[in-house]
């Protein structure tokens, strides 16, 4: 639920938390693929954003219900993209987000050449990251 204090001057959800709501929903579909936080840093990998875009569709104001969903898109290279949806109860579209992501490796502070393989590693059910098994 869209909080006041979250609101801006004009009444509308602030900029800056769809970003964070966002990326709530991208740590709570980790956690639910069995990737735990601690786990990342324990492994010496960490998710980095490269990337972020915001297209603003309808306000939201105090009050209001809202959803988001948190879809991985897989390519061949060192990222990958993160879609989602900022949605009303009611199925408007309150906000689109786009994200270019990565995994770091925290200790050569490079991207690892395939973070597929790594989240394949770290998730208990990768399926919920659109990645098959094996």
């Amino acid at each position: 639920m869209v909080r006041g204090y979250e609101t801006d001057t004009q009444g509308h959800l602030n900029q800056s938390v769809y970003l964070q709501y966002a990326e709530h929903a991208r740590w709570s579909l980790l956690q639910a693929s069995g990737i735990r936080q601690s786990t990342m840093v324990d492994r010496r990998v960490g998710p980095v954003t490269i990337e972020t875009t915001i297209r603003y569709r309808r306000e939201l104001r105090a009050g209001d219900e809202v959803e988001v969903s948190c879809a991985f898109v897989w390519g061949e290279g060192k990222t990958f993209r993160i879609e989602q949806t900022i949605r009303k109860t009611d199925g408007t579209v309150a906000a689109e987000v786009s994200a270019v992501g990565g995994l770091l490796d925290l200790t050569e502070r490079k991207l690892l050449k395939d973070p597929r393989a790594a989240f394949r590693d770290l998730a208990d059910d990768p399926s919920l990251l659109g990645l098959a098994d094996g």
